[in-house]
């Protein structure tokens, strides 16, 4: 199904530059230059495959790029896409800018505003382009990969030494110890190397 969305998408909007990548773990996902985005998701939506649906936007932060993820759906036709697109990142500090989709389904408002509240995305032409999660004046992006958190905001510590949560920090160490083999352990995180790898 995937190869022939991206013929489709590819027949009606020039310069879309679809490609699927077929995962051989997860979901397959159709690649879309960012500049097309809109018309990508109007063509999806207005055609047979009738993809009347936007069940979820986000993003992931690399080095060098930020890719925006569009979970679109029919429900007519009961299927499923990701849609993905690259925006290149100059600095870890900038913003990145991609149409906004609030045109095609109302779903984007919210959707939107959240990957900008987390990732630094700006979303041209949504109408109500402001953050959702964190407060106006809030410094950087917390998905962002090199996002260090304020000390202080409104003269409160943002991160009290006393409200960290210790058990959750030991959680995997002591896992690791009652397993006896790090390889039966899967986490995404680690707040120390273990022995072995060090």
């Amino acid at each position: 199904m995937h190869k022939e969305i991206a013929d489709f998408i590819n027949s009606k909007v020039s310069g879309a530059n679809a490609c699927v990548v077929e995962a051989e773990v997860g979901d397959n996902l159709i690649f879309v230059e960012a500049s097309s985005i809109l018309e990508v998701c109007k063509n999806l939506k207005n055609s047979d495959y009738d993809m009347n649906v936007l069940q979820c936007v986000t993003g992931t932060d690399y080095e060098d790029r930020i890719e925006v993820s569009y979970i679109i759906a029919s429900f007519t036709k009961n299927s499923e896409v990701i849609i993905k697109a690259k925006l290149p990142k100059t600095s870890s500090e900038a913003t990145v800018a991609i149409d906004s989709v609030c045109s095609v389904w109302k779903s984007a408002n919210f959707l939107e505003r959240e990957t900008y509240d987390m990732l630094g995305v700006v979303f041209t032409n949504h109408p109500d382009m402001r953050r959702i999660l964190c407060p106006d004046d809030w410094e950087g992006y917390p998905l962002r990969k090199d996002y260090k958190v304020q000390e202080v905001y409104n003269d409160m510590v943002v991160d009290p030494p006393e409200k960290v949560n210790k058990a959750d920090h030991n959680f995997f160490k002591e896992i690791m110890e009652k397993m006896g083999d790090e390889k039966k352990v899967a986490y995404s995180w680690k707040q120390e190397e273990p022995e072995s790898a060090q």
